[in-house]
């Protein structure tokens, strides 16, 4: 057996052990009853017009926050592929903040700034003098589609603006010098070549959006319940195992369909790495009109943050002010009266220690997958490409019972160790280095492989000395989404975590849920503690990364 197949072998154990085992575990336990596997529940799931009707709303509710996340994603691709402005990289990793804060977190932001004592509703009452909110998004659609766009345009942006900046810019000047307008050049050249990356965007937006957990659970209000909430309402709440099984295997169904046509049309827009753009590419602001652009851009960037930054006011505005006794009260290592008998240092320690296991475990998997995918015969590559990614698309709630059912017992038993939790962080963290790191090597020249080759390099050779190095900012842009995955995983950590090894989003939901405005200040600091850490690492990857390129 060579080297490359003893390698694969390791993510498939992982996957076999960590994901297929526990997931069938559950699945058995649902479907399998007394008599064995019966196809009962999917019968009373296809006569049962209230969950027919939560798969209905599942999809057009997907279908709609994708059309208004393309409708504020596409404009700010445009203007980051284009355009050259100071804070450029600053406004670029802040973008991609709301796409890996946990649920608890936005919906502070989206309370603080939308919520009957909000910001917005405080200012138009103090203003023209009005007894009652004028605002009241709360528990409604509104809030649900703003939310999955403000989540999810990120996806649009990275992947649609990483081609656009990339593309030969003669091909548009050759469409101008025979007349064609600004639109039409735009209609029959540049949107032909960026429509795999906005149908392999909108599909990735789409797919978050359908899998939708905490944002209905948390912003929507009972009425308004995807296939994601109905899982979790027939595990946690009805005990109704066999019918959580069947829509779990329908949500699954669902989701590898959409995740085998994204890996096919992202496949279809791959950037060559040695088709470096020119240097009219990007340029500055000069006319009118684009300053205009360019400004109103970035208000609509800064406005899309508004829910986070209504977390750092609301902070800062908190009763009694921001001072020294905030800051103490979230440094401090004084654990008397604390829900978690834990200080605020121990719960932000957990998150960091497991954030960076979950990198290495990350690193490792995605980087063997992604080599694999890449040299695999091309009829089969799609379908691996979307398999590896199934572990976004599985309920957290599923998975977390699975995990105790499988994970509770000889030889296997992790409920009692903090290892449970770093294991399911890594599950959702490793797409997301397969995602920076596929285009690289897709792009790659496989001559530079080829004549290291035949110069007598051995393949570790080759690893190291050519394609490490051309690689390693990708891997650097799957490390920190590794990294701010793991720190603001809520939900399978909800279910997992024990007392002392409380992480910071947990932390977070736990104080909120306390009186007082010390807790508030608490779960406010953590937040904006997690806020500005991953900031610092998009900060670094936007500097450092090679032009763009990359899934993310």
């Amino acid at each position: 057996m060579t080297a490359g197949r003893l390698l694969l072998l390791v993510p498939l154990a992982y996957l076999a052990i960590f994901f297929a085992y526990p997931l069938g575990s559950i699945l058995e336990r649902s479907l399998g009853g007394d008599s064995g596997f019966g196809f009962d529940p999917f019968r009373v799931l296809l006569s049962d017009s209230y969950y027919l009707g939560r798969i209905w709303f599942t999809i057009w509710q997907a279908v709609v926050s994708t059309l208004l996340t393309l409708a504020v994603g596409l404009p700010v691709a445009f203007l980051f592929a284009k355009y050259e402005f100071p804070g450029k990289t600053l406004l670029k990793a802040l973008s991609t903040l709301p796409f890996v804060m946990p649920t608890i977190v936005v919906a502070m932001g989206f309370t603080a700034l939308f919520g009957s004592q909000g910001i917005i509703n405080s200012v138009l009452m103090s203003t023209f003098g009005m007894d009652e909110p004028p605002v009241r998004i709360s528990n409604s659609l509104t809030i649900i589609f703003m939310a999955h766009a403000f989540y999810n345009y990120a996806i649009i942006v990275r992947i649609v603006s990483a081609l656009w900046s990339n593309l030969d810019p003669s091909l548009e000047e050759s469409a101008k010098v025979l007349g064609a307008g600004p639109i039409r050049t735009f209609y029959h050249v540049t949107l032909p070549m960026l429509l795999p990356a906005i149908i392999s965007g909108s599909l990735l937006a789409f797919a978050f959006s359908f899998t939708s957990f905490a944002v209905v659970l948390v912003l929507g209000g009972p009425e308004f319940a995807t296939l994601e909430v109905a899982i979790y309402e027939l595990t946690a709440k009805l005990f109704r195992l066999p019918l959580a099984g069947a829509l779990a295997i329908v949500q699954l169904g669902f989701t590898y369909l959409f995740l085998v046509l994204y890996a096919r049309f992202q496949e279809q827009s791959v950037v060559r790495m040695d088709l470096k753009p020119k240097d009219a590419t990007t340029h500055h602001a000069t006319r009118w009109k684009d300053k205009i652009f360019v400004v109103g851009m970035i208000l609509i960037l800064l406005a899309m943050l508004s829910p986070l930054i209504a977390l750092v006011v609301r902070w800062f505005t908190i009763e009694g002010g921001f001072g020294t006794t905030q800051m103490a009260n979230l440094f401090g290592s004084d654990s008397r009266g604390s829900y978690f008998h834990l200080s605020p240092v121990k719960i932000i320690w957990n998150s960091l220690r497991f954030a960076l296991t979950t990198v290495f475990i990350s690193l490792v998997i995605g980087t063997i997958i992604s080599y694999c995918i890449t040299n695999a015969r091309r009829k089969w590559r799609t379908y691996a490409d979307a398999l590896v990614m199934l572990p976004l698309g599985v309920s957290a709630v599923t998975l977390g019972f699975g995990y105790i059912i499988a994970l509770g017992r000889p030889p296997l038993d992790l409920r009692g160790s903090w290892l449970i939790l770093v294991i399911a962080h890594s599950l959702v963290a490793y797409p997301f280095v397969i995602r920076s790191l596929l285009p690289v090597l897709k792009g790659m020249n496989p001559n530079l492989r080829e004549g290291a080759a035949v110069l007598g390099a051995t393949p570790t050779k080759i690893f190291m000395l050519v394609e490490l190095p051309l690689i390693a900012p990708a891997l650097l842009v799957g490390a920190t989404f590794a990294f701010a995955v793991s720190m603001g995983e809520f939900g399978a950590s909800l279910i997992l975590v024990r007392a002392e090894f409380t992480t910071m989003p947990v932390a977070i939901f736990r104080f909120l849920g306390l009186p007082g405005a010390a807790n508030l200040s608490m779960a406010l600091g953590m937040s904006c503690l997690l806020m500005a850490v991953v900031s610092v690492g998009f900060i670094a990857i936007e500097r450092f990364r090679y032009k763009g390129v990359g899934g993310f």
